[in-house]
């Protein structure tokens, strides 16, 4: 029952963990809220303006993330078609 697979014949390349998507939603969804925030601690613009640089920053980070992630792919890889091992069917062995 020990066969031998063959090598994965794709790479893939998994993005590094982030809390930017995180912040960039709070940061929106405090933005738009900000709007009836009004009396709440502050006023309603203080809300927004906050929230909007969060956003902002959380987008800076998203992007750098994503341009970073790009960049540190390799350029070029062995071309191989995607072929499929060919393994046959055995019935259960009657021990």
């Amino acid at each position: 029952m020990n066969e031998e697979k063959a090598p994965a014949a794709e790479q893939v390349y998994t993005p590094r963990p982030s809390w930017a998507p995180a912040f960039f939603a709070a940061g929106v969804t405090v933005a738009a809220c900000g709007i009836y925030a009004q009396g709440f601690m502050f006023r309603g613009w203080v809300w927004a303006l906050f929230a909007g640089v969060v956003a902002l920053f959380a987008l800076r980070s998203l992007v750098q993330g994503a341009v970073h992630d790009f960049f540190r792919l390799p350029r070029r890889q062995k071309t191989r078609g995607a072929v499929l091992p060919v393994s046959t069917l055995k019935p259960p062995s009657r021990d």
